[in-house]
């Protein structure tokens, strides 16, 4: 489903989010509070938008995602960089890295498609040092009433067709995403999913009214 949605996948999620998925992502990097010459992991990369913000602040990343046609798009973009993310295909439920390689780890609208956002979680507190951080920004339902309202109507009616029609595919691609937003847990239960990762001091910051939140949290010392 991903790898067909890949060639229009920037182009959708642009157009669909009206350009706010861009200013997400600069919040995450803010969240994330990068120092130069760190080392981070950006896992379910895509099509390495986030990489390349969190490289562009002096970081050394990696982006690791398990759908190859979506890298392939994020390798395009890092051709003529001179300082440029390094991306491979990596499994989040088994990341092929050693313990505490890395300063931070983010995942940027991806821990929800995952089996088991737990183990994914764990996967990435494993492989960041004590001390560094996890960071997540990821799709939230807005509660306040006349938003939450008209959230719901263009998720379930408006976005999945337009979706479908500026990536030129029919396989459901962006109904999923009205699903499995819909079923995901958010604010305190997913916090509660990051303390039981093993993550210390897990908290919220939400996003344009409540459609996305950033999440963050310390791997113990």
């Amino acid at each position: 489903m991903f790898a067909e949605v890949a060639p229009g996948y920037d182009r959708a999620n642009h157009a669909l989010s009206l350009g706010v998925d861009l200013w997400w992502r600069h919040q995450a990097v803010a969240m994330t509070g990068v120092v130069r010459g760190e080392r981070g992991l950006d896992v379910c990369a895509g099509t390495g938008d986030l990489s390349l913000a969190l490289q562009r602040c002096g970081a050394e990343v990696v982006g690791a995602d398990f759908c190859a046609p979506m890298l392939v798009r994020a390798a395009a973009k890092v051709e003529q960089r001179s300082a440029r993310p390094r991306f491979l295909a990596a499994d989040a439920l088994a990341l092929p890295f050693g313990d505490a390689g890395f300063d931070f780890a983010t995942v940027a609208f991806g821990i929800r498609n995952v089996s088991d956002p737990r183990a994914a979680l764990r996967e990435m507190v494993r492989v960041v040092r004590p001390g560094g951080r996890v960071v997540v920004l990821e799709f939230c339902k807005p509660r306040f009433p006349l938003l939450a309202s008209a959230y719901r109507f263009y998720f379930r009616f408006v976005l999945p067709a337009l979706g479908s029609w500026i990536c030129g595919t029919k396989n459901g691609a962006y109904r999923y995403l009205h699903d499995s937003v819909m079923g995901f847990p958010e604010r305190d239960d997913f916090l509660l999913l990051m303390r039981e990762a093993g993550l210390q001091s897990p908290r919220m910051r939400l996003l344009t009214g409540g459609i996305a939140a950033l999440y963050r949290g310390e791997v113990s010392r």
